[in-house]
């Protein structure tokens, strides 16, 4: 968010993920439509989170991640932010605190007010220039870090699932900018059993957990911001049986334990053509279109997994299509994996005090984007999603808490 003029606060904020980059050429156009982004949106405040940073192979990563930090801080494209804050969780060998999470935080040269939450000093401090945190951010007072005890999804070994929240103050505005990492589906057959799936459940515990931190008692309530990686998934259920309403169902066993492998769904005439295989990691539905035709919008009826937080979290309209599992076939950007449904994982959700931040000024048009990076490019198996808005300056002033947000201390 930043100063344009006297009157707006201009803001992208950003979800963007999985930062493991084995192919060279990835990284590169994933840089190239960031930078594409920000050059058209020109935020003055700028925030991207991260999720899996480092990817799958933590040690064998992490030396690309530090490129990349370095390649974004220096880069050419990015010379008029002289303020950063980096967060990385790169401390993988701590299985209680791994979260696998990176917050960026980029500020333009023409704003010259702002200040970050010391948590533990409970005051807001300038910032000034660029500083990268990582290794052990649980001491880190400007953030707070928190993985999702063991027993949220007891079928994952290890999960790094968990979220990073840091609070920011500006011109009047002040605010909490939260990065989240919810469970995933661990099985296609699973998830599909029962509506809502099982997954859907643990998320929305998790997803209730971090809402309870960040309004609780310790610190005071401000709007608040959460994007990252929910892995909100379509009612699988739901889906399949309205894919397959005219199709029959032959069931697969595993030979030596009689567990259910692997579901075939077959059209009863038209030569018992397959519809839909599904296995534990397959999801293979014959016409990939629907979830492209119109942004896949007609299967937004099946994404239902904020409906239980309606009174809590609001989201701009979505108008681009699912933003996972696309293909990492660099020549296919536009193409789905055959190994989950094609959902809406990737969000950018607000309190109703933060939404009444961004909701547009009658008179400018187009100031409020929420929409996916590189729509037409492999940007790896999630395609980033934006929010660009801008904060008229003193948006914030009706609440009696804003006048002395900005005090140093």
């Amino acid at each position: 968010i930043s100063m344009k003029s006297k009157e707006t606060l201009k803001s992208l904020i950003s979800g963007l993920f999985s930062l493991s980059f084995q192919p060279e050429n990835l990284q590169k156009t994933w840089l190239r439509e960031f930078y594409q982004t920000v050059q058209t949106h020109k935020p003055h405040f700028l925030a991207v989170h991260c999720q899996e940073v480092g990817g799958k192979n933590y040690e064998a990563s992490m030396s690309h991640v530090d490129c990349f930090v370095k390649e974004l801080l220096s880069s050419d494209a990015m010379k008029e932010y002289s303020r950063a804050r980096v967060y990385l969780d790169e401390n993988y060998k701590s299985q209680e605190h791994f979260t696998a999470l990176g917050s960026f935080y980029f500020i333009h040269e023409s704003l010259k007010n702002i200040h970050q939450f010391d948590f533990k000093a409970k005051k807001f401090k300038k910032v000034v220039g660029k500083e990268t945190y990582s290794d052990t951010l649980e001491s880190t007072p400007s953030l707070e870090k928190e993985k999702f005890p063991q027993d949220y999804f007891p079928e994952c070994k290890w999960s790094r699932k968990g979220f990073i929240r840091t609070r920011w103050a500006l011109a009047d505005c002040a605010f909490d900018l939260v990065n989240i990492h919810l469970f995933h589906d661990a099985s296609n057959l699973v998830a599909w059993e029962k509506s809502p799936s099982v997954y859907s459940g643990t998320r929305q515990k998790a997803l209730g957990y971090v809402l309870d931190r960040i309004t609780d008692q310790r610190f005071e309530r401000l709007p608040y911001f959460v994007f990252g990686d929910f892995n909100f998934r379509l009612d699988s259920k739901q889906v399949i049986e309205t894919f397959c309403s005219t199709a029959t169902m032959q069931t697969v066993r595993a030979a030596d334990t009689n567990e259910v492998d692997k579901l075939i769904f077959r059209e009863s005439d038209n030569d018992r053509k397959v519809v839909l295989q599904l296995e534990k990691k397959l999801f293979s539905y014959v016409n990939q279109d629907v979830f492209r035709e119109n942004n896949g919008t007609s299967l937004l009826e099946y994404d239902k997994e904020l409906s239980v937080f309606k009174d809590r979290l609001h989201e701009l309209e979505i108008s681009f299509p699912p933003s996972y599992p696309y293909s990492e076939d660099s020549s296919q950007g536009k193409q789905y994996m055959n190994t989950r449904c094609p959902a809406w994982c990737d969000r950018i959700l607000l309190s109703a005090s933060a939404r009444d931040l961004v909701l547009k000024p009658e008179n400018e048009e187009k100031s409020v984007v929420y929409d996916n990076i590189g729509p037409n490019v492999c940007m790896g198996d999630h395609k980033p999603v934006f929010l660009s808005f801008r904060i008229t300056a003193g948006a914030g002033k009706p609440n009696a808490n804003k006048h002395k947000c900005c005090v140093v201390q």
